[in-house]
């Protein structure tokens, strides 16, 4: 058996783990990646049906090697006729063991296929657990995104609410109209709508992530994590290189194990077996008794199992088909999600260092400046608007770059190692 177990380390929960407490928190209130993988990996029903199949094929094996079993058969001649045999008078009565005896590797090639059988069922087995860990681990940073849209919705809302007073005191000093007031209350209530929105769109993403690591209802109130923490990845060639020792792939190697197996047992199948026999037979008639034995072959005069044949032929050459197919797939899905990753990289990372700050510098500066008069209410909630905009893109951006690594992790069947990370 050459299949070896392969841990895997989530890049991405290198990126999302928080830093460690100094103080005992609450475990059941929050959720980190790490919890959340071990859980997901505990309570799949994907990986419980693929340790299943691994005992099945256990049984299978067991099977394959056992030898058929003896045939004891008793007959019973010369009697209830007529004349002379009528009752039991002249009758014979023969006792006979036989054994079948398999020729041609039939035994050896049955246990071959079944050999073949555990080891793919492994490979199985690693390829479920991967793309568990990686559905986690996206559904983690869309919560964990979910989450940080809403904190930075209810600042917007806390922001505006803070606007208020100060909008009274201009319309009170006569600096202002009332209908500032109410254009103040209009924005205000608008993003509370949204908060609204990203509120129940984590409530999606919380129950989501809770049905993935086996419950039934969301036991977590938060989920912790660094959603900034970003890096460069790696080059597509390196990624790629890695991606074809995946178990997608590196499965086939037993694949093609059984079906050359499942070959040599069609063309044993072409090798007649030999079944032997002892008995006792005692007449009746004058009391004796005799040693009887058999021995009879069928003839491969028709049926060679020439069909079989060419059937395990045709299976065992598109392994290679199926095989190219699957890299084919491989890459395609793996460039994918590569060009996302660093899309996402450069879109938060452009706009953390370029806009985010412009947007904050003007925020700042024009709300300053509308205490003073010098600008408008339209200034001052455009700005706002602008400054709460770049923060969610922002946000959309580090949520995709997280699902990128999460499923670039999970088709290359290891942990990526990022240049640098922007803080």
């Amino acid at each position: 058996m050459f299949f070896r177990t392969r841990a895997l380390a989530l890049g991405a929960a290198i990126a999302l783990l928080p830093a460690p407490a100094t103080h005992a928190a609450q475990p059941s209130r929050s959720l980190t990646l790490s919890q959340a993988l071990s859980r997901a990996v505990a309570s799949s029903p994907g990986l419980a049906a693929a340790d299943r199949e691994i005992g099945a094929a256990g049984g299978r094996s067991l099977q394959s090697g056992v030898f058929p079993n003896p045939e004891l058969s008793a007959e019973l001649d010369n009697a209830f006729g007529s004349r002379s045999k009528r009752n039991l008078e002249a009758a014979e009565t023969t006792l006979q063991i036989s054994q079948l005896f398999e020729l041609g590797g039939k035994r050896e090639a049955r246990m071959a296929v079944a050999a073949a059988d555990i080891d793919a069922a492994h490979w199985d087995r690693a390829a479920t657990r991967l793309q568990v860990l990686a559905e986690t681990a996206e559904a983690f940073a869309r919560t964990l995104g979910a989450q940080a849209r809403v904190a930075e919705l209810e600042g917007q809302v806390d922001d505006l609410d803070r606007l208020t007073p100060l909008l009274q005191r201009r319309v009170e000093a006569g600096a202002s109209s009332s209908a500032e007031i109410s254009r103040g209350r209009l924005a205000t209530e608008t993003t509370r709508v949204e908060l609204a929105k990203a509120k129940a769109s984590f409530q999606a993403a919380r129950r989501e992530l809770s049905v993935l690591i086996g419950e039934k209802a969301p036991s977590f109130v938060s989920v912790g994590g660094d959603l900034s923490r970003i890096g460069a990845p790696p080059s597509f060639d390196a990624l790629m290189s890695r991606a074809l020792q995946t178990p997608q792939l590196t499965r086939f190697t037993a694949v093609r194990a059984q079906r050359r197996a499942l070959l040599a047992a069609a063309q044993a199948k072409a090798v007649p077996d030999i079944t032997a026999g002892v008995g006792w037979r005692h007449y009746r008639e004058d009391r004796s008794n005799a040693v009887i034995a058999s021995l009879s072959v069928p003839l491969p005069v028709f049926d060679r199992n020439q069909g079989g044949v060419i059937e395990a032929n045709e299976t065992l050459a598109k392994t290679e088909a199926e095989k190219a197919a699957a890299q084919r797939a491989l890459t395609v899905l793996v460039g994918n999600a590569y060009e996302a990753l660093r899309g996402s990289y450069d879109e938060a990372r452009l706009t953390r260092a370029n806009v985010l700050p412009v947007a904050r510098e003007a925020y700042d500066s024009i709300r300053s400046g509308y205490g003073e008069g010098r600008y408008s209410l339209l200034e001052l909630l455009d700005a706002r608007a602008a400054l709460s905009e770049a923060s969610l893109k922002e946000i959309d951006a580090l949520v995709s770059f997280h699902s990128s690594l999460a499923s670039l992790e999970g088709l290359t069947g290891s942990a990526l190692v990022l240049s640098r990370r922007d803080k």
